[in-house]
């Protein structure tokens, strides 16, 4: 009983959570003058197993992101039932040349695009009868050569490439700026990654379809996010809680 007791309470913390991340999003798109509709949610639910998933899919919540891709297929294989609602996975995490079968092959959305050989390798191990699968450039804004992403002056020529090739479709930028101290600071780190996003709608030729995802915020920082403009927040532990790390996969 009282294992029990203490994933009923897991669960209703789940969902309260998702309702008070739903209601932050709200504010903030009101402080700014934006509709809450203009921002999706997220839910970076690494780490976390197939039940928290579930029961955040019952709370309503169908999108989901995960970082370490063996994880990630594991997990989507085990939630892919009959009679099961239909969830949308994003790869958030680092891409390696030897992973992108996997995502090409179980992932709907692959936000972290930082080389064009990544981006190739994915346009032609994605199957034939899968939708072209929906991607975004990943922006380094802060410069930090220990952090993924291209840098501002790179990303536009790779979103253009990437644009081309037919079995992926570029939707937008993400980026991970380093923590900052307060509101200000947060939302100047994210304008940088807007400027990015609209040199690069500035630049895209007619007809390549919507390019309309700025992936933007998290947890501690949604707020200035969606003040900057983002159109999709990435949050963790504000939904899951705390997250104990064993050994990382990719």
């Amino acid at each position: 009983m009282g294992l029990q007791y203490a994933l009923a309470g897991i669960m209703t913390m789940i969902s309260d959570n998702l309702q008070a991340v739903q209601a932050r999003i709200a504010r903030a798109c009101a402080a700014c003058g934006r509709r809450p509709d203009e921002v999706s949610l997220l839910a970076v639910s690494k780490t976390f197993g197939t039940e928290a998933v579930l029961e955040a899919a019952r709370a309503g919540q169908r999108a989901f992101g995960e970082n370490y891709i063996q994880e990630a297929v594991e997990k989507i294989a085990a939630l892919t039932r009959p009679n099961a609602p239909p969830l949308q996975w994003h790869c958030i995490g680092p891409i390696q040349s030897n992973k992108t079968q996997l995502v090409a092959r179980h992932f709907q959305w692959a936000q972290t695009i930082d080389r064009l050989k990544i981006a190739q390798r994915l346009n032609d191990q994605r199957p034939p009868d899968l939708a072209a699968l929906n991607v975004c450039i990943q922006v380094n804004a802060d410069g930090g050569a220990t952090k993924s992403g291209a840098s501002p002056e790179d990303a536009v020529e790779l979103a253009l490439s990437v644009a081309k090739l037919p079995r992926l479709r570029l939707r937008g930028v993400m980026s991970i700026p380093d923590p900052l101290p307060d509101f200000d600071a947060q939302c100047a780190a994210h304008r940088r990654v807007r400027e990015v996003f609209d040199a690069i709608a500035a630049r895209l030729p007619a007809g390549c379809g919507k390019f309309d995802t700025l992936s933007l915020g998290m947890t501690a920082d949604l707020e200035a996010a969606i003040h900057a403009g983002s159109t999709m927040v990435r949050v963790g532990s504000g939904i899951f809680g705390a997250r104990h790390y064993a050994v990382q996969q990719t």
